[in-house]
């Protein structure tokens, strides 16, 4: 498989460097002063609210929103040119993913839901599921936000080695919205022996998923579809996880998907989802709520506004919890996020169980 960043031009390879250094001095350079600020202007806050608008009054704020949403489109229009550049060696690698090991059904009479087609997520211009090179672009600009770290899956490593059940007894793990195959690919290489299975609504990006899988020798099903209803038979899974997804959702398919992974999940069944939670920092916190506007995540406040452990017990699901998760350590972290001078997303899991 072609690995785009290895082949980038001088300016290609210099424009990336110029982004990710902006992105590392917001984060530990612009985020920490402001917080000084916050400090120098008052009190501290005594909740979220009243933290957001003394947030929205300090002057370097507007420079602090302005730099996270300039990066951002740089970010997309120099992975945009660099994968238009290279569009034809691209497409022939769809097809070079033959089913081998794994499979790759999609479906297109699949009608993706408005909330999903309404928005350009994280500000990518035609999102995730427009066009085939979407999910080529998508890839390029995670891996540069991830700070290119050794092959961009070490996050994704981390949390299926710290959050998800051991190996043995487990023949079915099930990934709802596995995007271009960055989390699933490290539920295989854990669940060896089980089938594993990754759902999503975009065609591009499983497209990619599969080819990738098939490169590297791993045997995965994706499945174009909806996690609310993957029409996958009930009481046949392990394991039914997700990274990063439901905060993408309104607070109704939430619970639609926690309902559906509860249908699908065996007697003694692990349910893990990767996400964020609220640190108890107001300030923090209410950086973390802007980013919802600042960056087009429409739905951060629902994920926020929600009861998700309710959702669980609701679904018929015990010992619903939130655990932090810090990917400078150790990955799960029931102690919390420690101490963070720079910028960063309060990562957290939610962990539940199926009864047996």
């Amino acid at each position: 498989m072609i690995d785009i960043e290895d082949r980038l031009e001088l300016d290609e390879r210099s424009a990336v460097d110029f982004v990710l250094a902006m992105r590392k001095r917001w984060s530990d350079t612009v985020y920490p002063t402001m917080a000084e600020q916050y400090s120098q202007s008052g009190p501290p806050s005594g909740d979220v609210a009243e933290a957001g608008r003394r947030l929205r009054e300090l002057d370097l704020y507007p420079w602090y929103s302005h730099l996270e949403r300039v990066q951002q489109k740089m970010l997309w229009k120099i992975a945009g040119d660099a994968v238009l550049r290279r569009r034809a060696d691209l497409l022939a690698q769809y097809d070079q993913g033959s089913e081998v090991l794994g499979s790759l059904t999609l479906d297109p009479d699949l009608e993706l839901p408005s909330w999903y087609t309404d928005y350009d997520i994280h500000i990518q211009p035609g999102s995730f599921y427009s066009d085939d090179m979407s999910a080529y672009v998508y890839e390029f600009g995670a891996r540069i936000v991830m700070l290119r770290d050794n092959d961009g899956y070490k996050f994704h490593r981390l949390f299926t080695e710290t959050a998800l059940p051991a190996a043995d007894g487990v023949s079915r793990v099930v990934d709802i919205g596995c995007g271009f195959g960055k989390s699933t690919r490290p539920l295989a290489l854990r669940y060896p022996d089980a089938e594993v299975i990754g759902i999503d609504l975009a065609a591009p990006g499983l497209r990619l998923a599969h080819a990738e899988a098939e490169a590297a020798g791993v045997r995965i099903s994706y499945r174009q579809g909806d996690g609310r209803a993957t029409g996958l038979e009930g009481g046949s899974c392990d394991v039914v996880t997700g990274t990063m997804v439901l905060h993408e959702m309104p607070a109704a398919a939430v619970g639609e998907t926690l309902r559906e992974a509860a249908r699908l999940l065996k007697p003694g069944g692990a349910l893990r989802f990767l996400e964020f939670q609220p640190t108890g920092d107001p300030f923090r916190d209410a950086t973390i709520f802007e980013h919802a506007e600042r960056n087009n995540e429409p739905f951060f406040h629902d994920l926020f506004g929600s009861d998700l452990l309710q959702m669980c017990r609701d679904a018929g699901l015990v010992d619903p919890r939130w655990t932090p998760f810090d990917e400078r350590r150790d990955g799960v972290s029931p102690d919390g996020w420690g101490e963070r001078r720079e910028w960063h997303f309060p990562w957290a899991v939610l962990s539940a169980t199926k009864p047996e």
